[in-house]
């Protein structure tokens, strides 16, 4: 028995997977969507303010509407739960983000784990990982957390 090779590539902004026959199509969009679905599942459970704040941060970060960042995020919590693998491919955003996107995104996890008023163990946990998974320097991940503060109190 053979196993099919699985194979990953970029045409521009989109991440192409491909295994034997199937190919999954991924944008940057979705990846951080799915990156930030991860980081507030990462307690047990995904509470309404975490979903409202990951809507909120989708649609103003990417400038979409709401019934567009709803469906990123659908998306991006159907995949994970159907293919808890994805982390494999979160990985790859490390390749499409700049240093600004990421330390962006850094302030957009910070602010997910606190959405909810507490900042739990597994989250803070998980926020680490996906900073080190998306190739952020601990430098930047601390100015992400300088940025969410001084957002939280200005």
């Amino acid at each position: 028995m053979t196993e099919d090779l699985t194979t990953t590539r970029f045409e521009g902004k989109q991440l192409i997977v491909e295994t034997g026959n199937e190919k999954e199509v991924y944008d940057a969009e979705f990846l951080v969507a799915a990156l930030l679905v991860s980081i507030a599942n990462s307690d047990g459970e995904i509470a309404a303010i975490e979903s409202d704040k990951m809507m909120q941060l989708v649609r103003e970060h990417f400038e979409l509407r709401s019934d567009e960042s709803l469906e990123i995020l659908t998306s991006a919590v159907e995949n994970l739960a159907a293919n808890p693998d994805l982390g494999d491919i979160l990985k790859e955003l490390a390749s499409i983000l700049t240093a600004a996107d990421k330390e962006d995104v850094a302030v957009m996890m910070f602010k997910v784990v606190g959405a909810d008023g507490r900042q739990g163990e597994e989250e803070m946990e998980a926020l680490t990982a996906a900073a080190k998974m998306i190739g952020l320097s601990p430098a930047s991940v601390q100015k992400a957390r300088d940025r969410y503060f001084a957002d939280k109190s200005g």
